[in-house]
């Protein structure tokens, strides 16, 4: 156990509780918490769709490149008619629909978070969390039987 050292932190400041916000409160916003936290997955995973989507139209342009290089202009033509720059949706291309899920999700979705962290009377972030890192890295008190 010495070599790692100890994970036990109990001189780290812990952080205080606004008067009035109570257990059930630090429950509910940390479960909130918990939700924006995948909404910000899922945005991560929309941008590597996102660009993705994009190093595969560049590949796609590159290949027409080497088609029409190998003598297969037909080929090339299927390819860059078809399929190099085609909306992946409807009428978007992915930055589009990045664009979209920012401005009518994702920055709602962040607002009502923080309105409601301020309405609740802790507006600061991670608090659930804080809490349960001060409570880990509390020493456990030695048990009688405890030998390492």
């Amino acid at each position: 156990m010495q070599r790692y050292g100890s994970a036990k932190r109990p001189d780290a400041p812990a952080r205080t509780r606004p008067d009035g916000v109570g257990d059930a409160t630090v429950e509910a916003l940390g479960k909130l918490s918990e939700a924006l936290e995948v909404v910000e997955h899922a945005r991560g995973l929309l941008y590597g769709f996102h660009r993705l989507t994009g190093r595969a139209d560049a590949s796609l342009q590159e290949a027409v490149h080497l088609l029409r290089e190998a003598g297969l202009d037909s080929a090339a033509d299927v390819v860059e008619e078809c399929v190099v720059g085609r909306n992946v949706l409807p009428g978007m291309w992915t930055f589009q629909i990045v664009e979209a899920f920012d401005e009518g999700y994702w920055t709602v979705f962040r607002d009502v978070v923080d309105e409601v962290r301020a309405e609740a009377g802790d507006p600061e972030r991670h608090r659930y969390e804080a809490e349960m890192k001060a409570r880990e890295q509390q020493p456990r008190a030695a048990a009688a039987d405890d030998r390492l």
